[in-house]
């Protein structure tokens, strides 16, 4: 009971941070109660190297409509013997604040060797791996990928580099990974596809629901060619 009641008030504080948005947002584990939930910025393992400010629970949330096509989505992949696991849903700005208040530290580099050894912290603006806006705060935003269960352990398919990894083997269509990683993204791309998300070119494991995606890029000003792979969107 006291476990419960923790929950659910780590659960209404993170509600209470969130922006006034234009559609409520829905805990997708109501609809999807066997999902597999690995919300990094919860915790320290990111790129940021602790935990981020918002994340009160490790918790999925999104727009019901986002929500019920991810429900479709798990449906699909169980059915050919997989799971979805989670990374990141709805995002608050108070989180996005701290990606750059931190990305402004250019002392604070400990995570640099695993999230980004190619890239100098000073160029994660100019390079569009950090922004100020994220298309994660409107609600319709899933990172994601594929696993398999096993006795109640998932194992991740191999996409060929982690999540958050800042380099364009992280493409999803990039040249440099094996024939098989290349299937694995394609078989979540199709998944994903199915329920109307669309995938950012620029990160294998981010989608967006419906028509979000073309919004952001229509309204977005002219970057440099690798800029979307930013938090922007």
């Amino acid at each position: 009971m006291i476990n419960i009641k923790s929950s659910l008030i780590g659960l209404l504080g993170l509600l209470a941070s969130l922006p006034a948005l234009a559609v409520p947002l829905v805990d997708v584990t109501t609809l999807i109660p066997d999902l597999v939930l690995d919300v990094r910025y919860h915790g320290s393992y990111n790129f940021v190297g602790e935990p981020i400010d918002g994340y009160l629970q490790p918790k999925c949330l999104l727009t019901e409509p986002a929500a019920k096509a991810l429900q479709a989505v798990q449906l699909k992949a169980r059915a050919q013997g997989l799971t979805l696991k989670i990374f990141d849903c709805y995002r608050p700005q108070q989180a996005v604040d701290h990606f750059v208040r931190w990305a402004k530290d250019l002392d604070d580099t400990r995570m640099k060797q695993t999230f980004y050894p190619q890239v100098d912290k000073s160029m994660l603006f100019a390079e569009g791996y950090i922004a100020e806006r994220s298309g994660h705060s409107r609600g319709s935003t899933v990172d994601l990928t594929l696993a398999t269960l096993a006795e109640g352990e998932s194992r991740e398919l191999d996409m060929g580099s982690h999540y958050d990894f800042f380099d364009p083997l992280s493409h999803t269509d990039s040249p440099s990974v094996s024939p098989q990683v290349r299937a694995n993204r394609q078989q979540l791309a199709e998944l994903m596809a199915d329920q109307s998300f669309k995938n950012l070119p620029e990160e294998w494991w981010h989608y967006d629901y419906g028509n979000q995606f073309w919004a952001i890029h229509k309204k977005a000003k002219r970057r440099p060619p690798n800029s979307f792979a930013g938090r922007n969107f």
